[in-house]
C-alpha cells in the first residue's frame, strides 16, 4: 500500500469530515516520512520569502496598510490548510483582485481613513466569501465560466495598466491626486517635468525593478523579489535614505489582530455587497483554473465547488482578522510546486514564519522603501500583461482579438469596477453574437467520403433531386428565429430543381424556445403552402418534447422525426420514388471487401 494511503479498515468518516481535508491530512501526516514533512518545512521556507514582499505591496496596492497584507496571508493560509482541497494550492493577496479592493474603498469614501479602509476592506473580504461559499453550496461553479478566455486576458491586462500606472509616482517618490488611470498618468508626466520626482527612491526603486525582472528571467529558481527587496531596505538602512526623504513602510505593529467584526456603516453594505460580487467573480475564474492547471498536472483533481467553498471560508477569515479579500496565486503556487511542496503544510509553515515576522520581527521591514513595494507591485503587472495571447488573437480570430482589446481599454478609461461588468458583459454579447447569426449549410454526399457536408466548401458534392438537406449550427431562439426561416427559404429558393422534401440536420440545434416554435409554426405553413414536407433528423431527446408541448409535433409527425440523416434521407426515397444510388451502395452491391477499402 502506498505511503500516506487509508487503510480499507479504516471507518468510512461522516459526510462533513469531508469538507475538512485538514483532518485527512493529520491522519496522513502522523503516518509520514520524515523526508516527506522536509520537503513541507523546506517548500514552506521558499514561499515564504514571496509572502512578505508581495502581502506588503498588494496591501498598499488595495488601499489598506501594508501590514494588514500580512494579517491577510497568515489567516488565508491557515483557513485554506483546514477546508483546501488542492494539495498544494497557495493563497493570499493578489495583484489582480488589489485595484478593485482599492476602487471598492473609494466606492464608500474609506480611501483617506486608514482604519476606515481596514474596516471596509474587512467587510468585502467577509462579503466576498460569503458569495463564494453560497455559490459552492448551490453548486454553481461554472459562474466562474462567465468571462470568456478573450474578454478575461483583456481585463487581466487592462488592470495590469492600471496597476503599473498606479505604481508610477511612487517609483519616483511623490504622489498625485488622478482620480482616473488616464488622469493620473498626464499627472505623473506632469510631475516629472515639474521636477518632483525623488532621484534616489527613482534610483532604488528602478534597481528593484530591473533586480527583479533580471531574475525573473535569468534565475526563475531564485526568490528575486526578496533579494530585491533584501537589498533595498540594506541599502536605505545603511545610508540613512530615510531621514533624507526616501519614503520607507515604517514601524509596523506587533502581533497579529484579535478576530473582529469589521465595522463599517450598514449604509455602506450594499455598495459593497456590489464590489464583492465583481471581486467574487474574478477569484472565481482564477481560484477555479488555478486549481484545474495544477490539479492536472500532478492527478490531484479537486471538486470545484469544494474548492469555492474553501475560497469563501479563506475570505471569510481573513475579513475577521483585519484582512481584505485573496485569490490563489500562480507566482506562489508555482514556488511551492517547485520546491517540491507536498501537502498544505507548507502553507501552515509559511503563515507561521509570517506570523514570527509580526510578533518579534517587524523591525526588518521598517526601512523596506515604498518605491520598492511600488517595483513588486510594477513587476506583477508586466507579468500580468499578457501580450503573448493578444499576439495569438490577433492572428487567429480578429473578432476576439477586439473584444480583449475593449475589455482593457473599458478597465482603463471607464475604471476597474465598472470594467469588470463591461468584460462580463463583452462575454455574453459575444456568445449571443454567434447564435444570432449561426452558421448553416446545405448537404451533400461527395464520392468516396462518409457523410454528408457542406456543399458551399465542397462544391463537387451532389445532392438528392428534390431534397434540401440543412443544417442550422445554434439553437433556434428569439435572436435568430427569423434569420433561421430566412437562411431555410432562401436556400429552397436557390435551389437547382423544384424542393419536395426538406430534411433539417437538428443534432445542432439544442433548444427552441417559444420564439422559434412560433417562428417554426410559420415556417411550416408557409412549407404546406408549397407542397414540400420537413424532416427532424437527430434532434435531441429534451427538444422533441419541447415541440410536444407546443403543439408541433404532432403537426410534424411522428415519423418526421428520425434518428439519423441516413434513415431521413432513405424515408424520404421511400416515399419520393427518386432513383438514387450513392458510392456507399455501389460498394455494398460489391461486397464487404470494396465497402471496406472505400470506407478509408
Amino acid at each position: 500500500m502506498n505511503e500516506g494511503s487509508r487503510p480499507p479498515s479504516w471507518p468510512r468518516r461522516p459526510k462533513w469530515q469531508q469538507w475538512v481535508p485538514a483532518l485527512e491530512r493529520a491522519r496522513v501526516l502522523r503516518r509520514a516520512r520524515p523526508h516527506d514533512i522536509g520537503a513541507d518545512v523546506v517548500a514552506g521556507v521558499a514561499v515564504a520569502a514571496l509572502l512578505v514582499p508581495h502581502g506588503l505591496a498588494y496591501a498598499e496596492l488595495a488601499g489598506v496598510p501594508a501590514v494588514t497584507g500580512l494579517y491577510t496571508t497568515v489567516a488565508a493560509l491557515l483557513a485554506y490548510a483546514v477546508f483546501g482541497p488542492s494539495r498544494i494550492l497557495m493563497l493570499g493577496p493578489d495583484s489582480s483582485l488589489a485595484p478593485l479592493i482599492a476602487a471598492s474603498l473609494v466606492l464608500v469614501g474609506a480611501d483617506d481613513d486608514p482604519s476606515q479602509a481596514i474596516a471596509a476592506a474587512g467587510m468585502l473580504a467577509l462579503l466576498t466569501g460569503v458569495l463564494c461559499m453560497g455559490a459552492g453550496v448551490a453548486r454553481l461553479g461554472a459562474i466562474a465560466e462567465l468571462l470568456s478566455r478573450p474578454v478575461r486576458v483583456g481585463y487581466l491586462n487592462g488592470l495590469a495598466i492600471v496597476m503599473i500606472v498606479s505604481q508610477l509616482p511612487k517609483l519616483a517618490g511623490f504622489s498625485v491626486s488622478g482620480e482616473t488611470t488616464l488622469a493620473e498618468l498626464v499627472d505623473f508626466i506632469q510631475g516629472l517635468g515639474d521636477g518632483l520626482a525623488d532621484g534616489t527612491a527613482l534610483l532604488v526603486g528602478l534597481g528593484c525593478l530591473v533586480v527583479i525582472v533580471f531574475m525573473a528571467l535569468r534565475f526563475p529558481r531564485m526568490p528575486g523579489v526578496l533579494v530585491a527587496m533584501v537589498g533595498a531596505t540594506v541599502v536605505v538602512a545603511v545610508f540613512d535614505l530615510a531621514a533624507e526623504g526616501v519614503p520607507v513602510v515604517g514601524e509596523v505593529p506587533d502581533g497579529f489582530p484579535a478576530p473582529a467584526w469589521p465595522g463599517v456603516e450598514p449604509g455602506d453594505i450594499p455598495e459593497l455587497l456590489i464590489s464583492a460580487a465583481g471581486v467574487a467573480l474574478l477569484t472565481l475564474s482564477d481560484t477555479t483554473a488555478l486549481s484545474r492547471g495544477f490539479g492536472a498536472r500532478s492527478g490531484d483533481m479537486a471538486d470545484p465547488n469544494h474548492e469555492i467553498i474553501a475560497l469563501g471560508a479563506a475570505n471569510v477569515a481573513t475579513g475577521f482578522f483585519q484582512g481584505f479579500p485573496v485569490s490563489a496565486s500562480t507566482s506562489r503556487t508555482t514556488v511551492a510546486e517547485a520546491s517540491g511542496g507536498r501537502t498544505q503544510l507548507l502553507g501552515v509553515v509559511g503563515a507561521v514564519l509570517v506570523l514570527a515576522l509580526l510578533v518579534g520581527g517587524g523591525g526588518l521591514v521598517e526601512d523596506l522603501p515604498s518605491a520598492g513595494l511600488a517595483a513588486v507591485v510594477i513587476a506583477a503587472g508586466l507579468k500580468l500583461f499578457d501580450l503573448a495571447s493578444l499576439r495569438w488573437l490577433a492572428r487567429v480570430r480578429r473578432t476576439e482579438f477586439l473584444l480583449s482589446v475593449a475589455a482593457s481599454l473599458g478597465v482603463v478609461v471607464i475604471g476597474v469596477l465598472e470594467g469588470i461588468v463591461v468584460a462580463t458583459l463583452l462575454s455574453l454579447g459575444n456568445f449571443v453574437r454567434r447564435l444570432w447569426r449561426p452558421y448553416d449549410a446545405v448537404l451533400g454526399r461527395i464520392e468516396q467520403r462518409k457523410g454528408y457536408h457542406d456543399v458551399e466548401r465542397n462544391p463537387q458534392a451532389q445532392q438528392i433531386p428534390g431534397l434540401l438537406l440543412f443544417r442550422f449550427d445554434a439553437p433556434i431562439f428569439f435572436a435568430n428565429a427569423d434569420h433561421f426561416a430566412r437562411r431555410l427559404f432562401g436556400e429552397i429558393d436557390r435551389a437547382d430543381g423544384p424542393i419536395r422534401e426538406v430534411i433539417l440536420a437538428a443534432e445542432p440545434v439544442t433548444d427552441i424556445d417559444t420564439t422559434g416554435a412560433e417562428v417554426l409554426a410559420r415556417v411550416l405553413q408557409e412549407l404546406e403552402q408549397r407542397g414540400i414536407d420537413l424532416t427532424f433528423a437527430e434532434l435531441k431527446g429534451p427538444v422533441r418534447d419541447r415541440l410536444r408541448r407546443y403543439g408541433l409535433y404532432d403537426v410534424v409527425g411522428d415519423a418526421h422525426f428520425q434518428p439519423t440523416l441516413g434513415t431521413a434521407i432513405d424515408f424520404y426515397l421511400d416515399r419520393s420514388g427518386v432513383d438514387w444510388v450513392d458510392w456507399t451502395d455501389r460498394a455494398r452491391e460489391r461486397g464487404p471487401a470494396a465497402d471496406h477499402r472505400e470506407d478509408f
